[in-house]
């Protein structure tokens, strides 16, 4: 469930979006979307889960993901 909140608040935020044409995660290297996402997992974490893990999973799925996407070519983003 943390990963699954996670995606959900870094899109909501903007610090991440769907390839359109291939469904994969693209980090848009967007500083204040990041650290939007980062302060709603200070202030409103999953429940159950204590404010720095919600950080924590928000700065995991940042590293997991690329910003492009490995199935389109180079001049298709």
């Amino acid at each position: 469930m943390p990963r699954g909140w996670a995606i959900f608040v870094l899109q909501e935020a903007g610090a991440i979006r769907e390839c359109e044409e291939h469904g994969w995660m693209q980090d848009r290297a967007d500083p204040h979307a990041r650290e939007h996402a980062f302060d709603v997992a200070r202030r409103d974490p999953p429940a159950g889960i204590p404010p720095d893990k919600a950080v924590a999973e928000i700065r995991d799925v940042l590293n997991s993901i690329g910003d492009s996407c490995p199935e389109c070519s180079p001049d298709s983003d």
